[in-house]
């Protein structure tokens, strides 16, 4: 079985890669099922029905998120209705929607998708180490792959939450900081990891947004509108070979493409 899981969507350039690319990309690399962050789809920040639904329409299976799950309001609702949309499983009882699916690949087998957030530096939440084992222990009877998408700031407890994970899940994949990281890699136990699969949107660019408005930030300290880019655009993710049987991973492999590679390999399959 192979699993795509692509980095965050960052607004249009990010949607554009993914309904432009995404079936040759499959095609190539012999995806069974995708696995996609949204949560800055919606011009940079949040996601809406809409949007969700092209990305769903495009071919995307699951779609997972982190802290900025809520900036769109109609996402409230959106989310209680759509299972194929994950908030992260530790927000505290009482959040709409779930943390984690069982999802079907195309050719019928199980896979469980589990959306985690850190807290370090970040919002404070449920402890995701405790709610990660309960929500493994749950789907393990009903999936032997099992993905987490670990939605959080800092290195360490992205690569901590891989090691605790190691051998009860087929791949942590953190995201958050739209920086693919070059340490994609097998855990002893079996586990693929990574500590950020990186982001899908404008790369020429500051994570995604125009640099002119990220800059005033920086140099003045006053604040400014940020306004996804466009200059460059590139889809990273990750491949995942997984064994179906054991529900451990045979392989981690990087992507990062941009429009008009992607746009070669549909044309290639078409």
């Amino acid at each position: 079985m192979r699993i795509l899981f692509i980095g965050d969507i960052v607004g249009r350039a990010g949607r554009d890669l993914v309904k432009k690319g995404l079936k040759g990309l499959v095609a190539e690399h012999d995806i069974d099922l995708v696995i996609a962050n949204a949560e800055n789809s919606a011009a940079g920040f949040g996601i809406t029905r809409e949007i969700g639904q092209e990305l769903l329409g495009a071919g995307v299976d699951v779609m997972t998120s982190g802290n900025h799950i809520w900036d769109k309001k109609e996402a409230l609702d959106y989310i209680a209705s759509e299972p194929r949309l994950l908030r992260p499983g530790n927000y505290p009882a009482g959040a709409p929607g779930h943390g984690s699916v069982v999802a079907r690949t195309r050719m019928g087998t199980a896979v469980g998708v589990v959306n985690l957030m850190g807290r370090v530096h970040m919002h404070p939440l449920d402890d995701p180490f405790a709610l990660a084992l309960k929500e493994v222990e749950s789907l393990r009877t009903r999936a032997r792959v099992i993905f987490v998408d670990f939605h959080a700031e800092a290195t360490s407890e992205k690569m901590a939450m891989g090691w605790h994970l190691d051998g009860r899940v087929t791949a942590v994949a953190g995201t958050h900081t739209h920086v693919q990281t070059a340490d994609e890699r097998l855990l002893p136990k079996g586990t693929a990891y990574i500590t950020d699969a990186g982001m899908t949107g404008a790369h020429d660019a500051i994570i995604g947004m125009d640099a002119d408005a990220s800059l005033v930030r920086f140099l003045t300290g006053m604040p400014s509108r940020f306004e996804p880019a466009t200059g460059n655009p590139r889809l990273n993710g990750v491949v995942v070979d997984a064994d179906d049987e054991t529900g451990r991973a045979r392989s981690i492999t990087r992507i990062s493409q941009t429009l008009a590679e992607l746009t070669d390999l549909t044309a290639r399959h078409a």
